[in-house]
C-alpha cells in the first residue's frame, strides 16, 4: 500500500473493530494468571507478579509517551508521516537500550526496590523483555493511528494469541518464573518483525525520512504528555512497590489479585481512547468545541451502560469471583478487590482524549501530578506503617478520583462549559439507577443461593473433571457456572430497566450489532478481506 491519505472510517467503525480486537485479545490474556496461581507457590507467583509489574511500567515509562504522537502527527500532514515513525522507532530504541543496560549491568538496583533477592536474580532477563516490548508494542499502536481497524484487529489479537499461547506453555511445561520471562523474549521478537514489515508496505522508505527539526517539534509535543503520563502510571502503580517491599512476596500475590482489573473494564477505555484522539485533535484544530463536548459525553454515557453494571455485579458476587478465578488460597484478596472496584466509576470520565488535543491541558497536568505524586507517597510511607493491604489500595482509588476531579475541573474551564450544559450527563445518573435496581434482584438471589448452589455447582465440576486428572480446575468451572447463573439472573433485569428508561439508542444497538457480526463475517468470507 503506498501511503496516501485514505477515507477515514467512522468513529463507530473503528470502535467496532477494536472493541472486537481487544475482547479477544484480552480474553487470551485472561487465561494466564487463572493458570498461574494453578502451577507456581504463592512466592512464585508474587515474584512473577512483582517483576512482571516492573516490565510493565518500564515499558509505560520510558518511552515518555512518545509512541503516542503518532495520532497527532499521523493524520495532519502526508508529508510527516514517515518522519513521525521513524523518530518514535529511534527514540524506543534508545529507551529501551537505556533501560536494558541499568537491568543487565546493575541488577541489586531493582531488587534493592522491592527488598527480593529473587527480583536481582531475575533483573537482567527483565531487561531484555523490557527492550523487546517497547520497541515492538508500537505495532498495536500505528495501526489504529494509520485508521487501518481491521489490520488493528489482526495485530492485537495475533499479539494477545501468540503471548498467551508461549507463556501458558511455558507454565504447563517449566512452572517457573524464568520461563515465562523466556516466552516474553519470544513473542516480542516475532511481534518486531511483523512490526518492520508493515511499516515497510505502509510507510516504505521511511527509515530514510530522519529530520532533526521535526523531531523536536514532535517533542514538544509529545513529551508534556509523555511526563504527565509517567505521573499518572507513578501515581496508579507506585503503591505495587510499597506493598511488595513491605509485605514480601506472598503479601504481594494477595495485594495483586485484589487489584485484579475486570479485562472489559481497560478493553472498552482503551477502544474508545484511542480512537477518540485523533478525533478530538481533528476538532479542535478545526475549532469545533461543540463537537469535543458533544462527542465525550456520548462516550461517557456509553461507557456507564457498561460499567455501572459490571461495577454493581462484581461488588455483589466479589467473594465467589476471586475464590473462583484464584484459588481459596487468595481468599485474603477479597477486601482489596471490593475497594479497588470503586475505580470502575471513575473510569467513566472521560477526559484523556481532551487533554491531548489542547497542550495547556497536558502542561497544567503535568504541574499538578508532581504536586499529587509527592502527596500520593507521603500517604504509602504513611500506610505502609500502620495501614493493612486494604488500606493501601484505599489510598490509590482517592487520588485517582481527586486527578479526574480536577482533570474534569480544568477541562470545563478549557471548553468554557456551562453549567447548564451538565443535563447531558443525565443518563448516567438514570443508568446508576438501572444498576442498583437490578442490584438489589441479584442480591436477594446471591443471599440465599451462595452456598447450597455453589456447592451444587462444584460437585457437579468434580464428578466431571475428577476422572480426567483436572482436580485444579474444579473450583474454576463450578464457580464459573454459578456465576453465569447469576449472570442471567442480573443482565435481563438491567437491560430491560434501561430500554424501558431509553438509554440505549440505536447507534448503541447498532454498535453491538456490528461488534457481534462484522469480524465473524469478515473472517467467514463474507465482510471483504483484511
Amino acid at each position: 500500500m503506498s501511503d496516501v491519505i485514505k477515507k477515514t472510517p467512522s468513529l463507530t467503525n473503528q470502535s467496532t473493530w477494536l472493541l472486537f480486537a481487544k475482547f479477544v485479545g484480552y480474553f487470551f490474556a485472561f487465561l494466564l494468571p487463572l493458570l498461574v496461581v494453578r502451577f507456581l507457590s504463592k512466592e512464585e507467583v508474587g515474584s512473577y507478579r512483582l517483576i512482571f509489574q516492573i516490565i510493565v511500567n518500564a515499558v509505560g515509562i520510558l518511552p515518555l509517551g512518545f509512541s503516542l504522537s503518532v495520532f497527532y502527527f499521523l493524520s495532519r500532514s502526508k508529508e510527516d508521516r514517515s518522519r513521525t515513525i521513524l523518530n518514535i522507532l529511534l527514540f524506543n530504541f534508545v529507551a529501551g537500550g537505556i533501560a536494558f543496560a541499568v537491568f543487565f549491568f546493575f541488577p541489586e538496583l531493582i531488587g534493592g526496590l522491592l527488598n527480593s533477592e529473587e527480583i536481582t536474580r531475575l533483573a537482567p532477563l527483565a531487561g531484555i523483555v523490557i527492550w523487546l516490548w517497547i520497541f515492538g508494542i508500537f505495532l498495536e499502536i500505528v495501526a489504529v493511528a494509520n485508521q487501518e481497524p481491521k489490520v488493528a484487529t489482526v495485530f492485537i489479537i495475533l499479539s494477545q494469541f501468540t503471548k498467551t499461547l508461549l507463556m501458558t506453555c511455558a507454565v504447563f511445561v517449566f512452572a517457573s518464573v524464568e520461563s515465562i520471562i523466556y516466552a516474553a523474549m519470544v513473542q516480542a521478537g516475532l511481534q518486531i518483525i511483523v512490526l518492520l514489515a508493515y511499516l515497510n508496505s505502509r510507510f516504505r522508505g521511511f527509515w530514510r525520512s530522519f529530520d532533526p527539526g521535526f523531531l523536536k517539534k514532535q517533542a514538544v509535543y509529545a513529551l508534556p504528555f509523555g511526563f504527565a503520563g509517567i505521573l499518572w502510571i507513578m501515581q496508579t502503580d507506585i503503591h505495587n512497590y510499597f506493598v511488595g517491599y513491605r509485605f514480601g512476596e506472598v503479601g504481594f500475590a494477595i495485594y495483586a489479585y485484589g487489584c485484579f482489573e475486570f479485562p472489559l473494564i481497560t478493553m472498552l477505555f482503551e477502544s474508545v481512547s484511542s480512537v477518540m484522539i485523533p478525533k478530538m485533535s481533528e476538532f479542535q484544530s478545526e475549532g469545533r468545541t461543540q463537537a469535543i463536548i458533544d462527542t465525550t459525553i456520548s462516550a461517557m454515557n456509553k461507557l456507564a451502560l457498561a460499567y455501572m453494571p459490571i461495577f454493581v455485579f462484581l461488588m455483589i458476587v466479589s467473594s465467589v469471583f476471586i475464590t473462583t478465578l484464584f484459588t481459596k488460597e487468595y481468599a485474603a484478596s477479597i477486601p482489596i478487590f471490593r475497594v479497588n472496584l470503586f475505580l470502575i466509576p471513575i473510569y467513566i470520565v472521560m477526559l484523556d482524549p481532551i487533554a491531548r488535543a489542547y497542550g495547556e491541558v497536558g502542561r497544567f497536568l503535568l504541574k499538578f501530578r508532581i504536586v499529587l505524586l509527592a502527596l500520593v507517597i507521603a500517604a504509602l510511607w504513611f500506610g505502609i506503617q500502620y495501614f493493612d493491604l486494604t488500606g493501601m489500595i484505599w489510598i490509590v482509588v482517592v487520588s485517582i478520583a481527586v486527578d479526574r476531579a480536577v482533570t474534569f475541573v480544568k477541562v470545563a474551564k478549557i471548553l468554557e462549559l456551562k453549567t447548564n450544559q451538565l443535563y447531558l450527563l443525565k443518563d448516567i445518573g438514570l443508568t446508576v439507577i438501572a444498576a442498583g435496581v437490578a442490584g438489589v434482584v441479584l442480591a436477594f438471589f446471591y443471599w440465599f443461593t451462595n452456598e447450597t448452589l455453589l456447592g451444587f455447582c462444584n460437585n457437579l465440576a468434580d464428578t466431571a473433571l475428577q476422572p480426567l486428572g483436572l482436580e485444579k480446575f474444579i473450583g474454576l468451572i463450578g464457580g464459573s457456572f454459578y456465576l453465569g447463573i447469576c449472570l442471567a439472573i442480573y443482565a435481563p433485569v438491567y437491560l430491560l430497566i434501561v430500554n424501558r428508561l431509553g438509554l440505549v439508542h440505536e447507534d448503541q444497538k447498532g454498535l453491538l450489532r456490528n461488534a457481534l457480526r462484522r469480524p465473524f463475517a469478515t473472517v467467514f468470507g463474507k465482510g471483504g478481506s483484511i
